[in-house]
């Protein structure tokens, strides 16, 4: 006999979620009876299996809960109430399957004890984890020594930009010190030049005043015999 809300306006998709979803559960409940028979790694494959089982019935738990707002109201009661049904065998699948994953020598076999101190897994858990902080501790030395190396490479590319600079300007100033040298040395000769032309004229004038002295005495001497 069919179910009358399957012929209600609004229900058919969610009637449709409805039936996915007990396959769903069927397959989750065989894959819970399957994992209480294993132990060691089946029984953590059998149960990784089941996670995922039920993360897909929750996942059409979902998609029921946004459908059944879109049914009427006057048959959405009925839904409800389906819908709480659902919710709740939900709820007992998984506190079973975190029973059963909560069971640690059923998963870990001989290997679990419950005295931490001679558990081996325990041990070999410790030594992954010291292995592991020494890993991590190189690995920050690792990253300090190349942050330090990068720094470093960056001063030496710093100073030697400094020092090329500085020997452009030393290169510069050179060049205006020997062009100034030119400037003093053709100042020099110029002064020289200035001097030899002041010393002739200089020359010139005792001669010129001198003959024009002896002219004068010439004449005075000239007119008295």
């Amino acid at each position: 006999m069919s179910n009358p809300l399957d012929t209600d306006a609004g229900s058919e998709l969610f009637s449709s979620y409805e039936a996915e979803l007990k396959l769903v559960q069927a397959d989750l409940n065989q894959k819970l009876d399957q994992i209480s028979e294993l132990s060691g790694e089946p029984r953590k494959s059998a149960i990784r299996l089941a996670e995922r089982t039920l993360d897909e019935a929750n996942e059409l738990l979902g998609q029921m809960r946004i459908e059944k707002q879109n049914i009427p109201s006057a048959t959405r009661s009925k839904i409800n109430q389906r819908f709480r049904n659902f919710e709740s065998d939900i709820d007992g699948q998984k506190r079973k399957l975190k029973s059963l994953s909560d069971d640690r020598k059923a998963l870990f076999g001989n290997r679990y004890s419950d005295n931490p101190d001679s558990d081996q897994q325990l041990e070999q858990r410790q030594q992954l984890l010291s292995g592991t902080e020494r890993l991590d501790r190189s690995s920050q030395r690792l990253r300090d020594s190349q942050r330090i190396a990068n720094e470093t490479e960056g001063i030496g590319r710093d100073t030697l930009a400094d020092l090329q600079l500085q020997r452009e300007t030393i290169q510069h100033t050179r060049m205006n010190m020997l062009e100034s040298e030119g400037y003093v040395d053709r100042s020099v000769k110029t002064l020289r030049g200035m001097a030899r032309r002041m010393a002739t004229n200089r020359i010139i004038t005792v001669a010129i005043i001198t003959l024009l002295v002896l002219l004068i005495v010439a004449v005075i001497y000239s007119k008295f015999h």
